[in-house]
C-alpha cells in the first residue's frame, strides 16, 4: 500500500511537470499522421501530366535544379512514379550555411515548378514542434526526449495505479457518463489511460530510438542478440581508377535502378556527398512506407556495388534487429499498417493528448475540494460557543 501511495505522489508530481510537453507532442504527432495525403491534395505541383516520352536524366535534372537554386547543396534527386514531379533535394546543415529546398520539376519538359523552402512549410513546423518544441535542437531534443522517457514511467505507473480488484474489473473498463462531471473526467483519464496503453508504450518506445543514443544502442544490442549499433557512413570510391563511361556515373547508376526496379514506387538517387564518396541509390516499392526500401552504394569510378554495415543496405540482407530499426518510423505514425494504421495513430494522439488535461482536471479539483474544507474547519475552529 506505502508502495502504491508512493507512486501515485510520483505519478502525479511527473505528470503536473510533463503534462505540457506531452500534450504538445501528442497534439503535433496527431496532425503530421496525415501529413502525406494532406499534401497530395492541397500541393498541385505534386502532379504532372504523365507523358510517353522518356524522363530527363539525374545530370538533366541536376543542371535545371542548380539553376533554379544555385547556392544550395543538392542531396539527392527523388522519381517518383510517372504521374509526379520529380524532387530535387537540396539539403545542408551547419557551417552557415543551413537548408532544406525542394525544387519540383516536371520530369519531361524540365519546367520548374515550384521551388519550395521545406523549413517554412506547415507540416516542417509541426514537425519541428514534435521532436523539438519549437527551440533551437541542441536544447529541444534532449528536453523532449527527457520527458518522453518521464512518459514511459507514467504509461508504466498508470497501469499499476488502475489495476483493479476482481469485483472492480468491469467498472473499471468503462466510462460513467451519468455520474458527475468530476468522476466521469476520473473515468476518462483511467479508462482512456488503460486503453491506449500498448500504443503509448510503442510510441514512447519509438520515440526514444531518436531521442536517446544509448537508448538506441541497448534496444538495438537487445534485437540482435549481443551486436552494436553501426551509424551510418558512405562508402569510399577506388581514387586508383577513373570514370569510363559514356554517360555520367549518376545517370548509369540511376538507368541500373531503373532495369532492377521497375516498379518501384519511387528511386532516388544521390550525388557523392563528398569528394571521393560513393553513389548512393535507393528503391521504394511501397512509398507509404520506408522500412522495405533496398539501399545501395556504387563506386562513382567503377560503378562496382560497395557493401555497408549498416542498417541502410539491401532489404534482403538485413538482420531482424535491422529491419526493427527500418520500421521504427513507420511503426511511430501507424504507417507500417497503411491507412488504417495511420487513422488508429490519429485517435490515439488524440486520447494521449487528452491525458495530461484530464489529469491536471483530477488533481485541480482534489485540491480545491481539500481547500474548502480546510478553510470550513478553519471556520469551525473561529465559532464561540455560546455563554
Amino acid at each position: 500500500m506505502k508502495l502504491k501511495k508512493a507512486i501515485n505522489k510520483l505519478h502525479l508530481w511527473l505528470g503536473l511537470s510533463s503534462g505540457l510537453v506531452v500534450f504538445i507532442v501528442a497534439v503535433t504527432g496527431c496532425i503530421y499522421a496525415f501529413q502525406a495525403e494532406i499534401k497530395e491534395l492541397t500541393y498541385p505541383f505534386l502532379f504532372v501530366e504523365p507523358q510517353e516520352t522518356a524522363v530527363l536524366t539525374p545530370s538533366e535534372i541536376t543542371t535545371i535544379a542548380e539553376k533554379a537554386f544555385p547556392e544550395g547543396h543538392l542531396h539527392a534527386i527523388l522519381y517518383p512514379t510517372k504521374e509526379k514531379s520529380v524532387q530535387a533535394i537540396f539539403f545542408s546543415y551547419g557551417e552557415g550555411n543551413d537548408h532544406y529546398q525542394i525544387a519540383y520539376i516536371n520530369p519531361y519538359s524540365g519546367e520548374v515548378l515550384k521551388l519550395k523552402d521545406e523549413y517554412a512549410d506547415f507540416f516542417r513546423i509541426v514537425l519541428d514542434g514534435h521532436f523539438y518544441l519549437w527551440l533551437p535542437p541542441e536544447i529541444g531534443q534532449p528536453v523532449v526526449a527527457s520527458f518522453t522517457l518521464v512518459f514511459l514511467f507514467m504509461v508504466i505507473s498508470g497501469l499499476i495505479l488502475w489495476w483493479p480488484k476482481k469485483k472492480n474489473l468491469k467498472q473499471s473498463l468503462k466510462v460513467k457518463w451519468s455520474a458527475r462531471w468530476r468522476r466521469t473526467n476520473y473515468d476518462l483519464h483511467q479508462v482512456l489511460g488503460f486503453y491506449v496503453m500498448t500504443f503509448a508504450l510503442v510510441f514512447a518506445i519509438t520515440g526514444l530510438v531518436w531521442g536517446f543514443l544509448w537508448f538506441r544502442d541497448t534496444l538495438y544490442f537487445v534485437a540482435s542478440g549481443g551486436e552494436k549499433f553501426v551509424e551510418y557512413y558512405d562508402p569510399i570510391s577506388d581514387s586508383t581508377q577513373n570514370y569510363q563511361g559514356e554517360i555520367p556515373a549518376l545517370d548509369a547508376v540511376w538507368v541500373k535502378m531503373n532495369v532492377e526496379y521497375p516498379n518501384a514506387d519511387w528511386i532516388e538517387v544521390h550525388p557523392p556527398g563528398f569528394e571521393g564518396a560513393a553513389i548512393a541509390a535507393n528503391s521504394n516499392p511501397d512509398a507509404s512506407t520506408y522500412w522495405k526500401s533496398d539501399y545501395r552504394y556504387f563506386d562513382q569510378n567503377t560503378l562496382e556495388e560497395l557493401p555497408v554495415e549498416h542498417f541502410y543496405n539491401r532489404f534482403e540482407e538485413a538482420t531482424v534487429a535491422q529491419k526493427i530499426m527500418r520500421m521504427n518510423y513507420d511503426v511511430h505514425v501507424g504507417a507500417i499498417a497503411g491507412l488504417p494504421g495511420k487513422i488508429l495513430a490519429f485517435f490515439l494522439s488524440a486520447i494521449i493528448a487528452s491525458l495530461p488535461v484530464t489529469g491536471f482536471l483530477i488533481w485541480w479539483g482534489r485540491r480545491n475540494k481539500a481547500k474548502k474544507e480546510s478553510e470550513g474547519e478553519a471556520k469551525e475552529k473561529m465559532v464561540l460557543p455560546e455563554a
